[in-house]
């Protein structure tokens, strides 16, 4: 066996296995049936005997170099590829499987998943399943190992982190479009959550300020190791998890360069991007302008250890809800999760401005979410912002789509705030931008059955984390600004593919999806149960500290008819609503106690007051 070289994986390059599971022909009585075995010859010269033994001899070395060969294969297979380029020679030669009739599914969603490492990137095929299903009873023992050890629901912090770290903590799915349309053999390989049960963690109550002090790492322990510091961990040190969504986009490598170079402390930032992409003809998100080797101080080759990139075909996109899933599975325990789009340009030192209006809310549980402003005009070459005005969350009403009726954001008024000092408080979440301590993500996870849901996502994750104890604050300036397809940017961003070019494909899940995401938050309380899917809806539902209907009482969302009071940012903008809610704010911090409040907000314009 030490002729065999050992499957090898690079420092930089780690790859994932297939996305497709194909079933291997079980084997029959019929094509198992043996012939049975003659006796020899009586009296066979030693001659005869020997030149046997020569070809048995012969044989056997043949053998051996085949499986030389092989290896010597493998190994070339998982050595680096310069700038993302393909081995699209040796994919050919190892790619080709043999007879047994069954159906490989793999061509017809495009293939693989794969997580990209130190700017390169490789794909493979299904015979790299073996990396993961080598050793089923080992990995079961290290699992169970870990659940003992993880009897609290939070994990125990580390820094630095990488889902490269955690070669046993993936999972296989079944991907969420072809489940729903009953293709269950479609699976992937996905990292699992840093914390799987959000109920554990939120017990569908308020959570304590105590737990909420155990999740989020700092880049230093204390005198005791632990890193899990609470707000005794300083500002500066405190890490930052940032999640991008990424279809296609030729700014997402410019977005992630502009995250880290533009950031004042960089060190403790980490990026996870989901990239879908088609290979070959979409630059990947972690490929540098040029190569490292040539110019190493290029974002992504310095900060490489700090860029996690889970690779996706693009045809096995089924929308921004799924992608920021697998988003959210990587997280690792940071201190604040950040989210943006693949297309955005942040100012100088983002890092700290933004943690500064975040701790200036003195809640616990605030997020700060907004639509982003256009960056035309809004930045200057050094970085820094040209802008003194910033949206605010507040304009929003129900459209058709889907089979159903949906509430959907319009375009948000931005001014000067009225509020200053800290964030302003408003009632919506938007999925563009949203900045918060880590614990957001851990008990306001996306939901895994909603493909093919673009409008909808918002109001799921807003009204969700409502009931959970979140509240929601537009910025009081803005750290970063959208590259929007209008005026001197429209040609090139018009350029970008969209996720819906996958529609037919997948055609039908997103009706059957919308009544879940509907059916979740109350939202139509016309359809019965029976007609949406509930499966893990604990996990990926509502709270207890507050209700939907509280939140559409409160804000004037009439679910029965479908239809919202008008003018809500009148009392959103003015500040009204901040100084209002805003005194209800419990001590702890532990966000704002909405039994104390008994406004129900009314279209000032038709009743005269509010």
């Amino acid at each position: 066996f030490f002729l065999f070289p050992a499957r090898l994986t690079s420092d930089s390059d780690f790859r994932l296995p297939s996305s497709v599971s194909v079933r291997p022909t079980i084997p029959t009585a019929h094509n198992m049936a043996m012939a049975p075995p003659t006796r020899p010859q009586a009296g066979a010269s030693l001659a005869a005997a020997g030149g046997n033994n020569n070809r048995i001899g012969l044989a056997l070395v043949a053998v051996v170099l085949c499986f030389y060969a092989f290896g010597l294969v493998e190994t070339a297979w998982h050595l680096p590829s310069p700038n993302h380029r393909q081995r699209r020679w040796l994919r050919r030669l190892t790619s080709r499987g043999g007879g047994g009739g069954g159906e490989n599914l793999q061509p017809k969603v495009g293939g693989s998943i794969n997580l990209a490492k130190s700017g390169i990137s490789d794909a493979g095929g299904d015979d790299d399943d073996a990396i993961y299903e080598g050793d089923d009873e080992a990995s079961r023992s290290q699992d169970d190992e870990q659940d003992d050890e993880n009897a609290d629901p939070v994990p125990r912090a580390q820094w630095p982190a990488s889902i490269r770290d955690e070669d046993g903590n993936f999972e296989e799915i079944v991907h969420p479009g072809h489940r729903a349309k009953g293709h269950p053999d479609v699976l992937m390989m996905v990292p699992r959550f840093w914390a799987d049960d959000p109920v554990a963690v939120h017990q569908n109550k308020l959570m304590t300020r105590e737990l909420a002090m155990k999740i989020g790492s700092c880049i230093k322990p204390d005198e005791e190791g632990n890193l899990a510091r609470g707000d005794k961990c300083p500002v500066e040190d405190r890490t930052i998890y940032v999640a991008i969504a990424s279809y296609r986009d030729w700014q997402c490598r410019d977005t992630v360069t502009s995250i880290f170079s533009r950031a004042k402390y960089p060190d403790r930032v980490r990026v996870g991007v989901v990239d879908q992409i088609v290979e070959g003809e979409d630059g990947p998100c972690d490929a540098p302008h040029v190569p490292c080797k040539e110019d190493p101080e290029q974002e992504l080759c310095k900060y490489k250890s700090q860029l996690d990139v889970f690779q996706v075909d693009a045809p096995l996109s089924i929308g921004p809800v799924f992608a920021r899933h697998l988003g959210h599975r990587m997280y690792r325990g940071e201190y604040y999760y950040m989210q943006s789009d693949a297309h955005v340009t942040f100012t100088r030192a983002w890092d700290v401005d933004i943690i500064s209006q975040q701790e200036a809310t003195r809640n616990e549980m605030a997020v700060l979410s907004t639509y982003l402003t256009d960056i035309v005009g809004s930045i200057d070459n050094n970085g820094h912002s040209l802008r003194d005005t910033r949206p605010i969350m507040c304009n929003t009403d129900y459209e058709d789509g889907q089979n159903n009726r949906y509430l959907r954001h319009g375009s948000q008024p931005e001014a000067q705030p009225t509020i200053r000092g800290s964030p302003q408080l408003e009632p919506y979440w938007a999925a563009g931008y949203s900045f918060s301590r880590g614990h957001f993500v851990v008990n306001v996870p996306y939901d895994f059955y909603q493909p093919m849901i673009f409008q909808g996502e918002e109001m799921s994750i807003g009204i969700r984390g409502f009931t959970i104890g979140y509240d929601f604050y537009a910025p009081e300036r803005s750290v970063c600004f959208h590259h929007y397809a209008e005026g001197k940017n429209k040609r090139l961003r018009d350029r970008v593919p969209h996720y819906w070019e996958n529609s037919n494909q997948y055609a039908g899940s997103g009706v059957k999806a919308m009544f879940r995401l509907l059916g979740v938050v109350h939202m139509n309380p016309e359809v019965s149960p029976d007609r949406w899917d509930h499966t893990e809806e604990e996990k990926y539902g509502l709270g207890g500290v507050r209700t939907p209907e509280l939140f559409y009482e409160t804000f004037g969302v009439d679910v029965v008819n479908q239809r919202t009071e008008q003018h809500l940012c009148q009392f959103v903008e003015s500040g009204e609503m901040h100084n209002m809610f805003t005194k209800f704010l419990r001590p702890d911090g532990m966000g704002i106690d909405y039994a104390k409040i008994s406004y129900r907000f009314k279209d000032p314009r038709k009743r005269g007051q509010h």
